[in-house]
């Protein structure tokens, strides 16, 4: 596992480098391409790797599809050329990576499942009448998400087409003495906690108007059965 945004280094089998003829590194992003980085013991064999050529003009007559991500080189250390770098982790490097090293003998192979873990974009607001959300946005793998103290809580999780998870908590709380709140979210990056308070606003406000609302209405009422009365009054006086 590799955290995305920095480098990874995957090494080949250790053979000694006189024993080999070649060396190539097969790359599979996440089930979707395939490519390949071959070049011979003697390309490795030279004092600054850095200067290896691009594997595109080291072998035109392969079959194979040549790696062309300028992101993933040879380890510009000396002795270790054979080895992969990725400069700077992406998520579209997620996959499988294997070296194969031919000798005279046999073949060795060492294969890598390289997994890019993506930090979660937190948030948490509160949603009115006791209740809160929180959310762990386009993680890989998907966040965990814990809140203190327990309500009735409910998650639902969005995957997305890049392969990341977004979770979504919303939590109600009953009682009237909780006030504020604290949401966990879990990750394998790392992990992180919010606080908000409750609003009750809402239900407050609501009962407010509607208290305003009755008072209103029982004044008019009063005051039409008072005009009411008064008009006929006048009516029986007039008729007298």
């Amino acid at each position: 596992m590799v955290h995305m945004g920095t480098k990874a280094l995957l090494k080949c089998p250790p053979i000694p480098s006189t024993k080999g003829r070649s060396i190539t590194w097969k790359v599979t992003n996440g089930g979707r391409s395939t490519c390949i980085m071959p070049y011979t013991i003697k390309q490795c064999q030279i004092q600054h790797p850095q200067q290896l050529q691009h594997p595109q003009q080291l072998q035109k007559t392969q079959s194979e599809t040549i790696c062309t991500d300028k992101r993933i080189t040879w380890a510009a250390i000396p002795g270790q050329c054979a080895n992969l770098q990725i400069n700077t982790v992406a998520l579209e490097h997620d996959g499988s990576y294997s070296c194969d090293i031919e000798t005279p003998e046999k073949n060795f192979r060492k294969e890598y499942d390289l997994q890019v873990l993506v930090p979660p974009k937190v948030a948490m607001f509160p949603g009115g009448n006791g209740t809160a959300v929180c959310e762990a946005i386009a993680a890989k793998p998907a966040a965990q998400i814990f809140w203190t103290p327990d309500g009735d809580c409910a998650a639902k999780k969005e995957s997305h087409s890049n392969g990341t998870v977004t979770v979504r908590s919303t939590c109600h709380w009953k009682q009237n003495h909780v006030s504020a709140v604290v949401c966990f979210v879990s990750h394998s990056t790392g992990n992180h906690s919010l606080s908000t308070e409750l609003n009750r606003s809402t239900t407050s406000s609501l009962q407010s108007l509607l208290t305003i609302l009755y008072v209103k209405l029982g004044f008019l009422v009063i005051t039409l059965l008072t005009v009411g009365f008064v008009f006929f009054q006048k009516r029986n006086e007039f008729r007298k």
